[in-house]
């Protein structure tokens, strides 16, 4: 497998770009167009990690930019609460190909290393199963194969065969496609032997299932599109590529947590004077002949510009901030029939003791699979069991909680708000159910040793976040729902409006997010020099 890596890492280096100036030309660095008053002005509308990437790009290609944000500080859903000495990172907490973070601070002419202490994960996760057993994902071949051979001994070739078909995935649907813009039905069909030879149409579930046999081992290889917003019975086998990405670059995770990875990009921005603003929420884009001409704020305020670029909820943007007369695409109706991802509900709570058994990356599985899955997916049901993934960072980092201490979040995959669920009647119960399963797993004595707590459920998504239907992460990333199927970087409906974010092209996750920033350069107008 070595092999196959080295023999396409010549092909890779344009896409993710690298701190050291890998896949970036050395003359957008050395000659970025400055920024003047004459230059042409845009809008960004949200600061989460597409909105932030977005901003650098625009100013360093000549841009004037303002950033207008909601809520009173910036990241967006990688918020960062803090409360009774704890800092609990609202959302992001997984970082895989942090090249193109630090492609970011090299457009700058910064290097990412001195403003950004990432450390490798090792085990990325440990996925605990309901009968108390666990299993440690890396990207270390001896130790997954050793656990392999001692779970199942007859998948060990099949798990060697499923990541020949990752590199496949990886090499097609990443290295040649990754990039793409889909703006019309034609890329579709350049893409197609791509996606023919991907098998596309399969699940990443039936992917996994052709080459592993033993059902704990298909757990473990097809959770990862829970992790976006997807289920792995129903997502494009395309998104097998992930096992590729983080085999080669490995999953890492921010000293200070996520947020100080927000904090050192909003940096970088002060350093180009882009300016932010708090408490700003955009409640509308003004649009006249079709072309978007700035935004309005909830105060009445209108702030001009030659293009917006949005990194809000895309169904959101479309259903609340651009009036219907001039959305003949992204039209009510298509919105309402789309079909979203899961929401979640998150717990932030920290102890006044460590569980040093509980690594940085957890998985702690309930006794349903598909089950659980179908409920939470098909029929918009919040079930009374569960499967969370809990982050435990002062694993890693003993500073984000007061000596002693420990700063925990729980994640638990639920329904987006087609399930109708009365989340302010259900959350104290529900929230209850999940201290218990955990109590009863892998923190003993939770509830005595509970002394911060804040909790997040799909209606403050909605509600705070702005999110359709309260999805975490945008329409569902299945085969009709991506790439040309997703809202496009460029608007369908209104020239000069852009969007970027989880969800737009190519997709959720904060990889996906930086690439579409990424993408936007290839869509927005050329800036030519002011000088």
């Amino acid at each position: 497998m070595t092999n196959v890596y080295k023999s396409i890492d010549r092909h890779v280096d344009g896409i993710v770009g690298g701190g050291d100036g890998r896949g970036i030309d050395a003359a957008s660095v050395n000659d970025v167009t400055p920024v003047s008053a004459g230059a042409p002005t845009a809008v960004v509308i949200g600061t989460g990690f597409g909105g932030l990437a977005a901003a650098i790009r625009l100013s360093v290609k000549g841009y004037r930019v303002q950033m207008l944000e909601k809520l009173d500080a910036p990241g967006g859903r990688a918020y960062v609460h803090k409360q009774d000495g704890f800092t609990f990172d609202a959302g992001p907490t997984i970082i895989t190909l942090p090249h193109l973070i630090g492609e970011l601070f090299t457009l700058c002419g910064r290097e990412m290393k001195d403003h950004v202490d990432l450390r490798l994960m090792s085990p990325f996760y440990r996925i605990r199963f309901d009968d108390g057993t666990h299993f440690d994902y890396s990207n270390n071949d001896e130790e997954m194969l050793a656990q392999i051979e001692q779970l199942s001994p007859e998948d060990v070739q099949g798990f060697k065969n499923l990541m020949v078909a990752s590199e496949r995935c990886f090499q097609l649907g990443f290295v040649e496609l990754g990039m793409v813009p889909f703006e019309t039905f034609g890329d579709v069909v350049k893409a197609m032997p791509n996606l023919i030879k991907m098998k596309a149409w399969q699940t990443i579930y039936g992917l996994v299932a052709k080459h592993i046999k033993h059902p704990k081992l298909r757990i473990v290889m097809s959770f990862h599109p829970l992790l976006i917003g997807g289920n792995p019975y129903s997502v494009t086998a395309v998104y097998a590529l992930i096992h590729s990405l983080e085999r080669r670059w490995g999953v890492h995770s921010a000293m200070g947590g996520t947020g100080a990875i927000v904090n050192a990009l909003v940096n970088l921005l002060e350093e180009r004077q882009v300016p932010i603003r708090y408490n700003a929420p955009v409640t509308r884009i003004r649009v006249a002949d079709g072309r978007a001409t700035g935004v309005e704020l909830d105060s009445g305020e209108f702030i001009p510009a030659d293009i917006v670029v949005s990194n809000g909820d895309a169904a959101w943007t479309y259903r609340h901030l651009v009036e219907p007369q001039h959305r003949k695409h992204w039209t009510d109706r298509r919105i309402a029939k789309g079909k979203y991802s899961s929401g979640l509900f998150v717990w932030y709570f920290g102890t006044d003791r460590r569980y040093e058994d509980v690594p940085h990356h957890m998985m702690v599985l309930g006794p349903r699979y598909k089950g659980l899955l179908q409920d939470i997916f098909k029929n918009h049901t919040l079930s009374k069991d569960f499967s969370l993934y809990l982050y435990r960072p002062t694993a890693t980092d003993p500073s984000l909680a007061p000596p002693g201490c420990d700063s925990f979040y729980v994640l638990s995959v639920v329904p987006n708000l087609s399930s109708e669920t009365d989340w302010p009647a259900v959350t104290a119960q529900y929230q209850d159910a999940i201290a218990t399963a955990l109590e009863e797993s892998v923190l003993p004595n939770l509830r005595q040793h509970v002394v911060s707590s804040k909790v997040t459920t799909p209606q403050d998504f909605q509600d705070r976040l702005w999110s359709y239907k309260g999805a975490g992460f945008g329409l569902e990333p299945i085969l009709v729902q991506s790439a040309w199927f997703r809202p496009h970087n460029r608007s369908e409906d209104v020239d000069g409006l852009f969007m970027v974010g989880a969800s737009s092209q190519p997709g959720a996750g904060v990889p996906s997010v930086l690439m579409s920033a990424k993408m936007l350069e290839q869509v927005v107008p050329h800036v030519k020099s002011h000088a």
